[in-house]
């Protein structure tokens, strides 16, 4: 795994090798094994690298036999051995064991098709010399980063993180408002957008052509469509079902560095431990966990009863609470996109732990957005229930519920009851964004000085790219596919893992895997009441039973009491009148409402509060 970044001018200008070396430097992080540029005409091409494949001799940026074309990549193939077969069968000759030359030898053969035959995670740059032509290219389900950023005159600029954008002199250090409205509701910027002015994200599944000042980008894989053969009994799926996971996993372990699994206890991580059990001794395979001392977020012993059924190597630690907010300072100088998602700092705990131990890490992510695992779809019902009930029928449910005592701790009873209304009354998707989500439309327009963000466009825009003719469960699955998958969870596991040195792989995202799982019924997947249907079915006997009946539960933090507690000092100096004032960003009085009320315990404002909050951080470390 690594870090990639480069630029071309435009009318053959030549490229300054002093700029791609400053971009490439910004990426350390994301590979601290290595580094190397490719400077020639008009393009450079800069590579950080974390050694995985071929350590001794997979350097990049690389090139084919002649060196005609170019790559500089961030990613894995799972189905490299099968492709290098077939073009050392068409002649072509192999310098390396790394998979990044299958990319240069397959471009050769394929021009811009060649993205649609890989199975794996990557975020690419191809130079072919003879064209002058750039291709860029994201994974399918936007495991890695890239962005872009046209450049004055018709240059192109590229890099892993915006930070390596940055330091290209033609690009602009600028807020985009549009981008920080679509922050505040998402909790994350949502591609093809970034928070920089100019600086795009390309989305998942897409590639770009710049070809000598014209840019192109093209969707290269769309989700395949329902099945249209007879499916087979829900009991005749399951066993073919876990094999073809196991069949992934197994895809998903190809290292010459060590790897190991994290291990949370849920499901998810627990079946890909599972599954790697019958591959390889149990004994052999290291897993990772972490706990709180605090046992109202502790969820490690959950790891360690999954890590003694299946009688793996576990390694277990446990931190204070304190310790997790402490990294706040930190975590913000090196994400250079505000990101609301508490739960990246425990996993960048999780990854710095795991790091001191091996280089590659399998994790279950994935498996909720592809197979029905959130609260959430459970909600979806009861939602289309509740549109059902007369309005004063609602309004006396909603005043009930309103005067519950705010209760801090996880995913408390009321804090759950709250966040359900705050979407019950929302057509889809919309619904799904207000329970993931901080502010609603309304709530934007009263935050922010300067309100020009169309809400209702937006959501109907994502509706218009659902697929049409499916039922409601499948639409909304693909709608966390679209949206909450690439843009929260996989960005948030990148970059808590990366910021380490440690590259995180996710065997539910194998394309195949992948391609059969949306294939398949929405019954199988929420079914009978039960979430996650086929995957418990296929784990049924593998792991505890205890681990299958146990409600989802994120990488809970206490957020809520923090913002009460030891980050208040914070809070005032971030988010004080005489600050908001002078930043003209926030309508101030509307910040101290939020802040009164939730530390008075009048209301819960723990979203909210944390967004703006790290809003606030990252806008004092990269624009002040």
């Amino acid at each position: 795994m690594c870090g990639i970044a480069g630029f071309v001018n435009s009318r053959g200008r030549p490229a300054e090798r002093g700029v791609i070396e400053v971009m490439t430097a910004t990426l350390a992080r994301r590979g601290p094994d290595g580094s190397g540029v490719h400077v020639a005409g008009p393009v450079a091409l800069g590579h950080r690298r974390l050694s995985i494949i071929d350590v001794e001799g997979g350097a990049q940026p690389l090139s084919n036999e002649d060196d005609s074309v170019w790559v500089t990549y961030n990613g894995e193939l799972y189905n490299e051995l099968p492709l290098r077969a077939g073009l050392e069968a068409r002649g072509h000759r192999y310098k390396t064991r790394t998979d990044t030359e299958t990319l240069v030898h397959l471009y050769e053969d394929e021009g811009v098709d060649f993205v649609g035959r890989l199975n794996g995670m990557f975020a690419l740059a191809i130079w072919d010399e003879p064209r002058q032509r750039l291709v860029l290219a994201r994974d399918r389900m936007g495991q890695k980063p890239l962005y872009y950023a046209e450049l004055p005159g018709g240059g192109l600029a590229f890099g892993s993180e915006p930070k390596a954008l940055l330091k290209h002199p033609e690009v602009p250090r600028a807020l985009d408002p549009e981008s920080l409205a679509r922050y505040l509701f998402y909790e994350y910027v949502p591609a093809p957008y970034s928070i920089w002015r100019g600086v795009r994200k390309l989305p998942r599944g897409h590639v770009l052509v710049w070809d000598r000042g014209s840019i192109r980008i093209d969707r290269y894989w769309s989700p395949p469509p329902a099945s249209q053969s007879e499916i087979p009994p829900f009991e005749a799926v399951v066993e073919p079902f876990w094999t073809a996971f196991r069949e992934a996993v197994g895809r998903h372990r190809r290292s010459d560095v060590p790897l190991g699994v994290f291990l949370s206890g849920g499901v998810d991580s627990s079946s890909v431990a599972a599954a790697l059990c019958e591959i390889e001794p149990a004994a052999s395979i290291h897993t990772f966990s972490i706990g709180f001392e605090d046992p109202s977020f502790d969820e490690s012993r959950h790891a360690r009863d999954v890590a003694e059924f299946l009688g793996t190597s576990h390694h277990a630690r446990t931190f204070s609470i304190d310790q997790v907010h402490e990294l706040l300072p930190e975590v913000a100088g090196w994400l250079d996109e505000p990101f609301g998602d508490a739960s990246i700092l425990p996993t960048h705990l999780l990854s710095r732990f795991a790091r001191e131990s091996v280089t590659v890490a399998l994790g279950g992510d994935g498996a909720d957005e592809l197979m029905a695992g959130y609260p959430t779809f459970e909600a979806e019902r009861a939602a289309r229930l509740y549109r059902g009930l007369p309005r004063p029928a609602r309004a006396v449910a909603e005043a009930a519920v309103g005067r519950l005592p705010v209760d801090h701790r996880n995913f408390s009873f009321d804090f759950k009851l709250k966040q359900f209304l705050r979407g019950a009354a929302e057509p889809l998707p919309l619904a799904h964004q207000r329970w993931l989500g901080s502010f609603s439309g309304p709530e934007l327009a009263r935050l922010l000085t300067d309100h020009a963000f169309d809400v209702e466009a937006e959501h109907a825009a994502i509706d218009r790219a659902l697929p049409t003719g499916a039922d409601p469960l499948a639409r909304s699955l693909a709608l966390y596919q679209e949206t909450y998958l690439p843009e929260d969870i996989l960005t948030k596991v990148d970059r808590a893992s990366m910021a380490c040195g440690l590259e995180v792989r996710a065997p539910f995202l194998d394309a195949d895997l992948v391609d059969r799982i949306i294939r398949l019924p929405s019954s199988y997947k929420y079914g009978k009441g039960r979430t996650k249907r086929l995957l418990k079915a296929s784990v049924a006997g593998r792991l505890p039973e205890s681990i299958l009946k146990r409600p989802k539960k994120g990488f809970g933090i206490p957020v809520a009491r923090w913002l009460r507690g030891p980050l208040g000092p914070l809070l005032d100096r971030l988010l004080g009148r005489d600050r908001l004032e002078a930043q003209g960003v926030f309508q101030p009085a509307e910040v101290a409402r939020r802040i009164e009320e939730h530390r008075s315990g009048a209301r819960d404002h723990r979203k909210p509060l944390w967004t703006l909050l790290m809003f606030q951080l990252w806008h004092e470390a990269w624009l002040e």
